[in-house]
C-alpha cells in the first residue's frame, strides 16, 4: 500500500493557490513569475503550488464599465468555480480593472479571495509611509470608477494619500494606447508613451507612482523615473506569498 507521504499533495500539503487569469496573458504569466520570484524556497518543493485559469475570452473590463460591452462577471465567475472544483484554497485575479467585480465574485465563492487594492496600499505605505502623493496609472475604468481612492478609505481610514490621475487627454493620449500596445506585443512603443504619463502626474506632485494595471510592468520600470514606483501586481504576489506562509499545513489524509 502507498504511504501517504509517497502521494505528495496529499500528506502535509501546502495550500492550493488559484490564479483568475488571462486579463492579458501576458500579465498573468508576469504574475506568476512574481510568484516564483517573492517566494524563498531552495527547491522545487517549496514553492507555492498553483492552479492557473488563464482565458483571454473574459469580455473586456474597461468596455463593460463604460457600458460598451457585456459584463465579465459570468465568466469569471465561471472560472473561479473551475478553479473551485481544481480544489484550490484560495483564488487571487491579476488584474485590477477586473476587482470592480470583486465583491460580486467573491461572494459567490466558498474560498477565500485577496484584494489587489488592499495589496498594493500595504506596499504604499511600507515603502512612502501614509502620507504620500501618489500618481496613478491604470486603465480608464479603474481611474474613472474610484476603485482605489474609495476602496483605501473604506478599508484604511487612517491612510489618506493625494491622488493624482491622468487628465482625460492624457489618458486618451498616453495611457489607453500604452496599454492597448502591451496586449499587442509593441512594448517599445508603450514604454514612451507611459514615460509622458508619468512625468505628467510627478510634474504636478506625485511622489510616487502606483502601476495599478497589470499590464504596465511590461513597459515601464522605476529605473526610468524619477520617484518610487509601486506595482500592484507585484504586491499581490508577495500577500499571496505572507498568506501561503501563514496558513496550516492540511493533515495527511487516509
Amino acid at each position: 500500500m502507498t504511504s501517504p507521504d509517497a502521494l505528495g499533495l496529499r500528506c502535509r500539503s501546502p495550500a492550493l493557490v488559484g490564479v483568475l487569469g488571462g486579463m492579458g496573458p501576458q500579465a498573468t504569466l508576469d504574475f506568476l513569475q512574481k510568484l516564483v520570484s517573492n517566494t524563498p524556497a531552495g527547491r522545487d518543493q517549496e514553492h507555492l503550488p498553483v492552479l492557473v485559469a488563464s482565458v483571454p475570452q473574459i469580455p473586456d473590463r474597461t468596455r463593460a464599465f463604460q457600458g460598451r460591452g457585456e459584463s465579465p462577471l459570468p465568466a469569471l465567475r465561471a472560472n473561479a468555480r473551475r478553479l473551485v472544483a481544481g480544489g484550490v484554497d484560495l483564488i487571487v485575479m491579476p488584474c485590477n480593472t477586473a476587482h470592480l467585480w470583486f465583491d460580486a465574485l467573491a461572494a459567490t465563492l466558498p474560498v477565500p479571495m485577496l484584494h489587489i487594492v488592499d495589496a498594493a496600499l500595504d506596499a504604499i505605505t511600507a515603502r512612502c509611509g501614509e502620507a504620500v502623493e501618489i500618481g496613478l496609472l491604470a486603465t480608464s475604468a479603474t481611474i474613472d470608477s474610484g476603485l482605489y481612492p474609495s476602496r483605501s478609505r473604506r478599508i484604511r481610514t487612517s491612510f489618506a494619500p493625494r491622488w493624482h490621475v491622468p487628465t482625460v487627454a492624457e489618458q486618451a493620449d498616453w495611457v489607453t494606447p500604452a496599454i492597448e500596445a502591451i496586449k499587442a506585443g509593441r512594448t517599445r512603443e508603450a514604454t514612451s508613451l507611459l514615460l509622458n504619463a508619468g512625468d505628467a502626474l510627478i510634474a504636478r506632485g506625485a511622489s510616487a507612482l502606483l502601476l495599478a494595471c497589470t499590464e504596465l510592468p511590461l513597459a515601464l520600470s522605476e529605473s526610468a523615473l524619477s520617484v518610487p514606483v509601486i506595482d500592484a501586481g507585484e504586491a499581490l504576489a508577495r500577500q499571496t506569498v505572507r498568506w501561503h506562509e501563514a496558513r496550516p499545513r492540511r493533515a495527511c489524509t487516509p
